[in-house]
């Protein structure tokens, strides 16, 4: 078949009108989407697939919030365990607000008609989760507010009819393509093509939010659906925009070996244990205050440091055991249904009789696109003081920070929020049941700023759009249809996340890093020479998967080249040459307050870093100082 010729097959280019145009149908684009529905705005929700489908389905736990329910708790709590999880990197205005607005928009979907499980007394039921305490560490709490192990499946489907109810407009398998902005930096909309037709189109809009989820699929092995590409993380790093903290990948402790399907932490929360080979619950050596209910980066270290210890299970001794029997059938088919399926389906095994085999997993990214408490996406605007850096006296034993507090300003008519955004509520590592309530949280928030932004400043206008609009994302589609000759994009995409995977895993040395960096570097022209043989329009998937693997491109860049700069071990990265280094003055299991208390930020242009300090003075509490993590 010859080249599609772009003057005939390209001009019946639409030109789109909005408020606020939304990319990505998941928990945080939804809840953002029924904000600004219910307030008038005419709104579209740009996403891959069926909002329902949306990745955040797989979210099984709970939704984490003070409640108080099954025993006595507060935000403040919940604030400390989210600081204390991050490992310090989370900015703590940004934890005080997610978890003090927690409880009030649990309420708001309890109301909505989301289906959360019961106590006898009719309030929400509540589970232990990972890392989540009362009393500032003393003993684990019940904050997981959950609907069976579906309650992502619940909350995208109450989400979902209460837009339909409010009349947001959605735009059903559609890709998104290309940011716009204008010479002043101002984000005007996105260029998209419809996988139904092949068509372009340009949705112009006051504001533009990202809610386009994570991008998981950059690993071999991930529990994250095929959508996961970092679609957004790409569109925002190729038009300017830095990426943070993006060396920070969490493994989830209980994938399944083999099929990496996730298995809810609320399997602990119910009270499943982790097993070795001698049938020992060796958590209670790593973590004896919390156990098997530590926070995820603690677990999925420790169920490694057992495997490469010998007491792994299995014939090649590469898996660690999920033990639920001692739970009981009845309290399995009703708290953990979904549990059960996917044992039975992924491992041929009956959960209620015999355990199921797991290993940590690649499943959340700590990073993303820069925002702040509003879902602004921000950047940097300069330090007055000098860069940032944190320093501890040995007399005193306290900390002391040199660099100013406000570096950054938002891009004007850009937002962002869900796990493609980095706020930082969940700093170097996120505490389970925090992943949907940061969805909500910041929808809400986001929700809320755009209404007054779009009332307040823009009226009936729209910033005239640049003559080149449509240059990048044309010259992006005609290279794919006039290509002859090149490389096959899922070939390219699985070379990317075998370097990704081989050299930014639970244990990571520098020399393993440093080599991934100059590998994903050197597999540039393959990248840039996708060649696509199926050059048909309607639901071209071939097509799709060629898009993607320029933004996961892109993702595998940030994280490699970040991880190799980050010269300690904080949460999720944690570099085994600097584990052992007890003399330093701020050592604490390898990090290194003095040199890295600092967010990092990543250039797709030219590969550079930047860092912009961590924000230490919450909103109306005290700040929690540093120390070293123990549970």
């Amino acid at each position: 078949m010859g080249a599609i010729n772009p003057k005939e097959d390209y001009s019946n280019i639409q030109n789109l009108t909005f408020d606020a145009v939304i990319v990505g149908g998941g928990g945080s684009g939804m809840r953002a989407a029924y904000q600004l529905a219910q307030a008038g705005l005419k709104v579209a929700v740009l996403t891959k697939v069926f909002p329902t489908r949306s990745h955040t389905v797989a979210a099984q736990g709970g939704i984490g919030a003070s409640l108080g329910n099954m025993q006595e708790d507060n935000w403040h709590y919940h604030f400390y365990d989210t600081v204390k999880g991050s490992d310090w990197l989370g900015d703590q205005d940004a934890i005080e607000f997610m978890t003090r607005e927690a409880p009030k928009v649990v309420y708001e979907l309890e109301h909505l008609g989301m289906p959360f499980d019961r106590n006898q007394d009719g309030t929400i039921y509540q589970r232990p989760f990972g890392g989540h305490s009362a009393n500032y560490g003393e003993k684990a709490v019940p904050r997981a507010c959950a609907a069976a192990d579906r309650t992502g499946h619940a909350l995208l489907h109450t989400l979902y009819q209460s837009n339909v109810k409010m009349g947001a407009q959605f735009y059903v398998e559609w890709i998104a393509l290309d940011l716009i902005r204008n010479e002043a930096g101002d984000v005007l909309g996105v260029t998209a093509i419809d996988q139904e037709t092949g068509n372009i189109a340009v949705f112009q809009a006051k504001a533009t939010l990202f809610a386009t989820g994570g991008a998981g699929r950059v690993y071999r092995a991930s529990t994250n659906a095929y959508i996961n590409t970092g679609d957004g993380l790409g569109m925002a790093a190729r038009a300017g925009i830095p990426l943070q903290d993006m060396e920070f990948w969490q493994f989830h402790p209980t994938g399944v070996a083999g099929a990496g399907v996730l298995l809810t932490e609320g399997c602990r929360g119910e009270g499943a244990i982790l097993r070795n080979k001698d049938g020992e619950p060796f958590m209670e050596r790593y973590a004896p205050t919390l156990k098997d209910l530590a926070p995820r980066d603690f677990v999925s270290r420790s169920m490694d440091q057992e495997i490469k210890e010998g007491r792994g299970c299995g014939p090649k001794a590469d898996y660690i055991l999920l033990d639920m029997t001692h739970l009981g059938a009845e309290t399995i088919m009703k708290r953990l249904p979904s549990v059960y399926e996917i044992g039975k389906k992924f491992a041929n095994v009956d959960c209620t009789k015999e355990p199921i085999p797991v290993v940590p997993t690649i499943h959340y990214q700590m990073g993303g696109i820069p925002t702040n408490i509003h879902g602004q996406v921000v950047v940097p605007h300069g330090v007055e003081e000098g860069e940032f850096s944190a320093h501890y006296d040995k007399d005193t034993k306290e900390y002391s920070y040199k660099g100013t507090r406000d570096y950054v300003k938002p891009v004007k008519g850009f937002y962002a929020i869900g796990e493609c955004s980095c706020v930082s509520v969940h700093g170097a590592n996120r505490l389970g049941t925090n992943s949907l309530l940061d969805l909500v949280v910041f929808g809400k928030a986001a929700g809320e700023h755009i209404i007054d932004y779009v009332t307040k400043h823009h009226g009936d206008d729209y910033q005239p759009l640049p003559t080149d609009v449509l240059v990048n994302t044309l010259e992006r589609i005609r290279k794919l249809d006039d290509s002859t000759t090149g490389e096959n994009a899922q070939e390219v995409a699985d070379a990317i996340r075998d370097i990704v995977q081989d050299h930014a895993g639970v244990f990571r040395t520098q020399a393993l890093l440093d080599k991934g960096v100059k590998e994903i570097l050197a597999i540039e022209p393959r990248v840039r020479n996708i060649h696509l043989k199926d050059k048909s329009k309607v639901f071209n998937t071939a097509r799709v998967e060629a898009l993607e693997v320029e933004n996961l491109y892109e993702v595998a860049k940030a994280t490699l080249i970040s991880a190799a700069a980050r010269k300690e071990c904080r949460g999720a990265h944690t570099v085994v040459d600097y584990e052992l280094a007890p003399d330093h003055p701020t050592y604490s299991y390898g990090r290194r307050d003095d040199e890295w208390m600092k967010h990092t930020l990543w250039y797709s242009s030219d590969n550079r870093l930047e860092y912009k300090p961590v924000r230490f003075s919450p909103l109306t509490v005290e700040a929690i100082e540093p120390k070293p993590r123990t549970f």
